[in-house]
């Protein structure tokens, strides 16, 4: 079949943001052969994308707002498609590896480390798009993804914490100013899920439902989850289970580390009597690099993400170092740089000081906003 020619062009536009489906193969040649290409999906993922973000640049560019949904439907296409693709991908490599004997036990972690960061990078990215949406298949491929990492509560959490109480103490994953990713990454694994719960059974008390009411999304997370733990293990023993544990481990750290870039140090100014200014561009640090934008579906437009939350990803705005504060590297950099401490207070913790100075030079005490965040009540 050929496309009319204005189809053909909304395909090219779309093209270099399908570039994440050339590490589904990556993975097959890892488990193939194993040795040194074991490395190659963390290489290309971190590196490669690093190092074409410093060749091709920022991209400043602005779709417009009005685009249709036609217009975008080969953008939407790739979010759609990943979710069965993703499947295919994880348990097919579940049923070779586990028992396969050209690969040793430490080719075998290695294959399996590079699956997460597959898993955790596109995967739990492209979930978080397709959350967001009313179209009830999207939602749905939202949970599939989420539960193939075990981290299905991630879209209460995000859709019913994070968009409402984002740069507050009351949001566990925002980042205070000084904490390490360290301290940040055990305390949001843990007040995430209980925030999620918490707010999950807000909802249903307000419809006068008990938290166990069978419309509560966590009976689902359960049900998706354990239905993937079973297909691990009927498709790789115990073996499988563990390969599957791995790859989400390491999604589930390669999420957090981005939600700790993401809104680090950030602040919205607290109007008294528990609230809070509304959430704008400045409250989200931005990043306009072109390559890993098209890696992680614009993601790095967080600024606007938070600003208009129902904005599909090609058509999320970008803005100046006048509107929000701009990372000074792409998220593959900046997820490597907050893994070690020292140098990314050094990097960071000057830009946030440049930001409050510049946006609230009014507060002169910030003790009260670099408080540890707490979850909802349960």
């Amino acid at each position: 079949m050929i496309l009319p020619p204005q189809q053909v062009a909304r395909f090219q536009n779309a093209l270099p943001f399908w570039m994440s489906l050339l590490l589904l193969p990556l993975a097959f040649i890892s488990a193939a052969y194993g040795g040194w290409t074991v490395l190659l999906l963390p290489v290309v993922t971190w590196y490669l994308f690093s190092l074409l973000d410093l060749a091709i640049g920022l991209n400043t560019d602005n779709a417009d707002l009005e685009t249709s949904e036609d217009d975008m439907f080969w953008y939407r296409a790739i979010t759609v498609a990943w979710a069965p693709l993703q499947f295919l991908m994880l348990f097919g490599l579940i049923w070779y590896v586990a028992p396969a004997e050209h690969l040793n036990t430490v080719e075998k972690i290695a294959v399996f480390f590079g699956v997460g960061v597959i898993t955790g990078t596109v995967g739990i990215n492209y979930s978080h798009e397709l959350m967001h949406q009313k179209n009830r298949l999207e939602r749905w491929m939202a949970d599939v993804l989420l539960a193939m990492v075990l981290y299905s509560h991630f879209r209460s959490e995000h859709l019913l914490v994070h968009h409402r109480y984002v740069a507050t103490p009351r949001d566990p994953v925002t980042a205070r100013m000084g904490e390490s990713f360290y301290r940040f990454y055990p305390r949001v694994l843990k007040q995430c899920f209980l925030s999620a719960l918490g707010a999950e059974k807000a909802m249903l008390a307000r419809k006068n439902l008990p938290a166990t009411d069978k419309s509560n999304p966590f009976w689902k997370y359960a049900a998706l989850q354990a239905a993937c733990l079973v297909l691990a293990f009927v498709l790789g023993g115990w073996a499988g289970i563990g390969l599957f544990l791995l790859q989400a481990g390491v999604a589930i750290w390669q999420l957090e580390l981005v939600n700790y870039v993401e809104h680090y140090g950030l602040t919205r100014k607290h109007l008294g009597e528990g609230k809070y200014e509304h959430v704008q561009p400045r409250h989200s640090w931005n990043a306009a690099q072109r390559a890993s934008n098209w890696l992680l579906i614009n993601l790095q437009r967080h600024s606007d993400h938070h600003y208009k939350p129902d904005r599909r990803f090609p058509i999320l705005q970008t803005y100046s170092a006048d509107e929000a504060p701009q990372l000074p590297y792409g998220y593959p950099v900046m997820t490597i740089a907050a893994m070690i401490p020292s140098l990314w207070r050094r990097v960071m913790n000057p830009r946030v000081r440049k930001w409050r100075e510049m946006y609230y030079p009014e507060i002169t005490d910030w003790s009260a906003y670099n408080k540890a965040a707490n979850p909802l009540p349960r």
